[in-house]
Formats: structure tokens, C-alpha cells, sequence
């Protein structure tokens, strides 16, 4: 599997971490795991990340505030926002800023990873259409 099919998880709480990570793997795709935006950011992993599946509310750097500093940046990552809080401004924030979807734990497997597919396929194709001729 090439670096650029790396699905990555941050999210806080551990427990979401190993069940994304057990879940993402058997489905055949390369995933890596983080407990904070901050230890993300600091793995100098961006680069290799595909898809980004993404806790809203975590202690220090929120999901929210990680995503703004991406779009900031100009880095156009597919962004699965998961959430324990049904909270409407937070989705339509992080929609509007351009996040691929927006589940609400507990969220149905299949919901997680038919998101992440498309999501891939989304990437992939704006990747090739982007490449010179």
C-alpha cells in the first residue's frame, strides 16, 4: 500500500483509537493512530496522509481548530470529523470549512468506512486530474 492510502486517526479518547485503527486495518488500508492534533502535527506525517479521521473536541487543539489550520495552509486532506457531542454549529462549521462528513458517535462501521472510501476515491481523483500531462 502506497503512503498516500495512510488513513489517519486523532482522537483523544484511546479506546476510539484501537477500535478505528483494528476496524481501518481489516478493510486492507495503512493507518496510523494519534491522541492529540498536537502529536499529528508534530509526527511529520501530513505529508503522508490520505484521510484524516478526526475527533471534534479534544483537549489543546481542537478538531476544529486543526482543521482551520489546514485549510490555512492549503493542504486539501479529506476530513472525517467523528464527534460524542451532536453539536449543529460544529457540523456546519467544520462542513463549511470543507470536511468530507460529520458522524456522531456511535456511529455504524460501515457509515465509517464507506466515508473513508469515498473520501480516498475523492483524493485520488483530484491527485491524477492535478498531475501534469
Amino acid at each position: 500500500m502506497n503512503d498516500r492510502c495512510l488513513v489517519m486517526i486523532v482522537d483523544d479518547d484511546d479506546s476510539v483509537r484501537r477500535a478505528a485503527r483494528r476496524l481501518i486495518k481489516s478493510y486492507g488500508l495503512a493507518v496510523d493512530t494519534f491522541p492529540s492534533a498536537e502529536d499529528f502535527l508534530a509526527s511529520g506525517r501530513l505529508k503522508d496522509t490520505a484521510c484524516l479521521v478526526l475527533d471534534v473536541h479534544m483537549p489543546g487543539l481542537s478538531g476544529l481548530e486543526l482543521q482551520s489550520q489546514l485549510v490555512a495552509s492549503g493542504n486539501d486532506i479529506p476530513i472525517i470529523f467523528i464527534t460524542a457531542f451532536a453539536d449543529e454549529h460544529a457540523r456546519a462549521q467544520a462542513l463549511a470549512a470543507g470536511a468530507y462528513c460529520y458522524l456522531v458517535k456511535p456511529f455504524e462501521e460501515d457509515d465509517l468506512l464507506q466515508n473513508i472510501q469515498r473520501a480516498l476515491h475523492r483524493a485520488t481523483a483530484t491527485n491524477l486530474r492535478d498531475q501534469p500531462s
